[in-house]
């Protein structure tokens, strides 16, 4: 076991991340230059007998006041998730990690399926807890369910009759009424930012300022797109996908109030699917959706519109932490869930 601490490290991890059938963007040092300065990176790498690296976990670091230092992890490891022996050479690097910063928690959330009763076995048998009962987004800091379209070695065609004849549909109708889909620049960030924050106060959501998509736009460099919907003209709706590795995400997405009818948002699926096809990706991930599939909660239409594009309502197993000083992330957890359920109230309020 060791650490990314030199240019040649960083330049090893790299290699091995964009290669690994478990790559994730979140676990990049690109995306760790996103989370700086609040966040600081620390990368823990497991070997083999001969100096391989095998498996990786890029944990992030944060003071939080009164408490002292949280490490987080969010969708590693990467790695054979069902080799023990790994596993416990990524625990042990945090265990350092965790001594070095006097940290109170680890806590990884990983894309591994709710249920992989192995993977469960294995962490806890090392001394991790599971915490499986999120089921909306307000619950977790990362989306517990997500919707996946599998792409891997499948053209254009194939993937577009796995739609719903509505969605596809819709498709062809953006264009027909002259919705044209443009490549964006940095400039162009800002008039997505104002759609972000049409579309924030329209559905009940925090927007992040425009300075951080453009310290997105910085940092990923060509991992990052922003793809712009137009009709006559005037930007109607923006999305923003990430590639890395076997795959791509729908990251953010924001649309006018103006001609919505128009069905820009089905093209910018389609525009962004056909991307990741033709970079040969694995999966597209549409990312998350309420894990309450009910047709009167109030984010049903989210997953009914990721539905119907054919991807696979995906279930992650939660939150797997290890708590080193366990009183104080019980204190912990109690305060960031006042805090959470206080902002509901006052964005309800508003």
């Amino acid at each position: 076991m060791r650490f990314v601490d030199t240019e040649e490290s960083k330049r090893e991890y790299k290699e091995f991340l964009e290669s690994h059938e478990r790559c994730n963007f979140q676990q990049s040092l690109e995306w760790a230059e996103v989370k700086k300065p609040y966040w600081k990176p620390e990368v823990i790498l497991a070997e083999d007998d001969n100096g391989k690296i095998i498996g990786s976990l890029c944990v992030l670091i944060r003071k939080m006041p009164i408490f002292g230092n949280i490490m987080y992890s969010s969708r590693g490891p990467v790695c054979d998730i069902h080799d023990v022996a790994v596993l416990k050479q990524l625990t042990d690097g945090a265990k350092e990690l965790a001594k070095k910063y006097n940290a109170f928690v680890l806590r990884i959330e990983p894309d591994i399926l709710s249920s992989d009763e192995d993977f469960r076995e294995i962490v806890t048998s090392l001394g991790y807890k599971i915490k499986d009962d999120a089921k909306d987004f307000k619950d977790e800091i990362q989306p517990r369910y997500v919707f996946r379209l599998d792409i891997k070695d499948k053209t254009e065609e194939e993937v577009m009759a796995g739609f719903k004849q509505k969605w596809r549909y819709n498709i062809r109708l953006a264009g027909r009424k002259g919705v044209k889909v443009k490549e964006g620049t940095r400039e162009d960030l800002k008039a997505f930012h104002e759609i972000m924050v049409e579309t924030g106060k329209r559905d009940g959501f925090i927007t992040r300022p425009l300075e951080y998509f453009e310290k997105m736009y910085d940092s990923l460099g060509d991992h990052m797109k922003l793809l712009m919907a137009y009709y006559d003209g005037e930007p109607i709706s923006g999305v923003i996908p990430i590639f890395y590795g076997n795959k791509t995400w729908y990251l953010y997405g924001a649309s006018s109030n103006k001609h919505r009818n128009l069905m820009p948002n089905y093209l910018l699926q389609w525009e962004m699917i056909k991307m990741a096809i033709a970079r040969h990706d694995d999966i597209y991930d549409f990312r998350g959706v309420s894990g309450v599939v009910d047709e009167n909660h109030p984010q049903y239409g989210l997953y009914r519109f990721k539905q119907g594009f054919g991807a696979t309502f995906t279930e992650f197993i939660g939150e797997v932490y290890m708590p080193y000083k366990p009183l104080t992330y019980k204190l912990y957890k109690f305060a960031e869930k006042t805090f959470r359920t206080l902002r509901q109230i006052k964005r309800k309020l508003k």
